[in-house]
């Protein structure tokens, strides 16, 4: 089977089944009381599901199971060929990704249903980037030094985590970032043969764009902190398994790539908690100066404050893909 039938086949799945578990986890929601009540800072005037998680969860590993099944079931296909090397290579590493993905999304869940503590939030953020670090998937930054390997990836899987967290303020912004980042991160991976790191990326990327058209322009569902934990867990995950730097791709300002694709969510929360320290403000209380607020109060819409940042979001990753 042509490997670009396999990505295009994991994103329309990934995004089908996220759409068409959108009703019952909307229903879910509201018999639960998983719920964003209107407020201060606010712009819904009515209760609003926040089933947007649960749905890119279900887009991404019932494709994900399904494409396992299908593999081991045909184990002479090209699907099969694609598993058989990240599969039996990467299973501890793909183990500590699922189990971290749904660490986050229940950490995020529980704050959407009773607000948790920051103290509380980041130590369970904390413990679930040690794991999946101790899993394997661990940045190096080329020092050999297991202790720095595991305080570095920790402190990148929870800035990322966080950057997309302070970017859920808009209509689809959160989620059109997820899809952008995705989407380049596996246009790269698979250009650089890296055949399990586009198949994830696609899949995340579809799992995304399948909830995104109930939340923008206009929403009749949230992504809620479990979908922005989630989404944010996964690009940091993603970030982090491609080989950027191999014996046959030696181009050192390739590690550079992540922080490219992700620039947009990464700058606006670095702008926005210097800023609150300036203002003498715990930097976990939300406000209104992130790029998407300052671009309203320059008069653009809502939905082309979103738009902007997309295509800006979309020409970083356009960068990272030129310094391959």
């Amino acid at each position: 089977m042509n490997i670009i039938v396999v990505y295009v086949a994991a994103f329309v799945s990934a995004a089908l089944a996220s759409a068409a578990s959108l009703p019952f986890w909307r229903r879910w929601c509201r018999q639960t009381g998983v719920m964003d009540e209107p407020g201060e800072r606010k712009i819904h005037g009515k209760p609003t599901p926040l089933a947007g998680g649960l749905a890119v969860m279900t887009g991404l590993l019932l494709p994900l199971l399904a494409g396992i099944a299908v593999a081991f079931a045909q184990p002479r296909s090209g699907v099969a060929g694609l598993f058989e090397y990240g599969v039996s290579v990467r299973v501890p590493q793909l183990l500590g990704i699922l189990a971290g993905a749904l660490g986050m999304l229940l950490i995020g869940l529980r704050d959407d249903h009773v607000e948790l503590r920051p103290a509380a939030k980041f130590g369970g953020q904390v413990l679930i980037a040690l794991i999946v670090a101790a899993t394997g998937v661990r940045i190096t930054l080329f020092v050999p030094n297991l202790a720095f390997h595991y305080a570095i990836t920790a402190l990148w899987i929870l800035t990322v985590v966080n950057a997309f967290n302070f970017m859920d303020n808009m209509n689809g912004l959160c989620a059109g970032l997820g899809v952008i980042g995705a989407g380049w991160f596996g246009v790269i991976g698979a250009s650089q043969g890296q055949y399990l790191v586009g198949a994830i990326s696609f899949l995340t990327a579809g799992a995304l764009a399948g909830f995104l058209p109930r939340n923008f322009p206009k929403a009749s569902i949230f992504l809620g902190d479990a979908g922005s934990h989630l989404t944010g867990f996964l690009l940091a995950v993603l970030a982090v398994l491609p080989h950027y730097y191999t014996a046959h791709h030696q181009k050192r300002l390739a590690v550079l790539t992540p922080l490219l694709i992700l620039a947009v969510p990464l700058a606006d929360m670095v702008w926005v908690v210097l800023l609150r320290w300036r203002m003498g403000r715990p930097f976990y209380i939300g406000d209104t100066n992130h790029l998407s607020h300052r671009l309203v109060r320059r008069n653009l819409t809502p939905a082309r404050a979103v738009l902007s940042i997309w295509a800006l979001a979309a020409l970083a990753g356009a960068i990272a893909f030129l310094l391959q």
